[in-house]
């Protein structure tokens, strides 16, 4: 019985979220109302902010939604990475950047990143932190993968190459939702050239 209370929360949740990540798409964040959310999910109103308690919430679930199902999806790249590690690297980034349109559009994403940087100690802030984290840590992770294979130099401390990657990956990142007219393409064509340039300095 708690098992399936435990699934009908986390359908119930999905939905708020997908039917939050349509209208925040189509009408705008700061357009979209929590009354039409609910209605789409098929949800009351007071249901809704049982779960979330404000339009914040259901915006930063999302972005957990879009980070988490990335990292998982990163995580086979870990366990059976390309052999050349610049490829390794480019197609763990490259499904970050292919994944962060699902469910965001360029100005959700920078409503949630000004969300982040206007109050750094609420739990929004915090949270999208954490997320920062958690990606910058599977980035690591590979470039450790990439040393204890021999593909990359084990003289250099692995985690600073990741969080330098990482931060490179991220700003790049920022431009791209700032920018309506630079595209996908281009995004992963720069930082393509940009992690080659790095990781090939880093080859034994």
């Amino acid at each position: 019985m708690t098992g399936l209370r435990e699934r009908h929360k986390a359908d119930r949740t999905r939905r708020m979220q997908e039917a939050a990540a349509h209208l925040f798409r189509e009408a705008g964040y700061d357009a979209a109302r929590t009354e039409d959310i609910a209605a789409a999910a098929d949800v009351s109103v007071g249901t809704l902010y049982n779960y979330f308690a404000t339009k914040g919430d259901l915006l930063m679930a999302i972005v957990a939604m879009e980070v988490e199902e990335v990292l998982a999806a990163g995580a086979s790249v870990l366990e059976n990475p390309p052999a050349d590690p610049v490829e390794a690297l480019d197609t763990l980034i490259g499904g970050y950047y292919d994944h962060s349109l699902v469910y965001l559009s360029k100005a959700m994403w920078r409503t949630a990143m000004a969300l982040s940087i206007e109050a750094p100690d609420t739990p929004f802030s915090q949270r999208y932190s954490a997320l920062d984290r958690m990606l910058t840590a599977q980035v690591c992770d590979l470039v450790a993968v990439l040393q204890a294979q021999g593909r990359l130099r084990a003289d250099v401390p692995g985690r600073i190459v990741g969080e330098v990657l990482f931060n490179n990956l991220n700003q790049m990142f920022i431009e791209f939702v700032k920018s309506d007219d630079m595209a996908m393409e281009s995004l992963r064509a720069s930082v393509r050239q940009q992690t080659g340039l790095v990781v090939r300095l880093l080859v034994p």
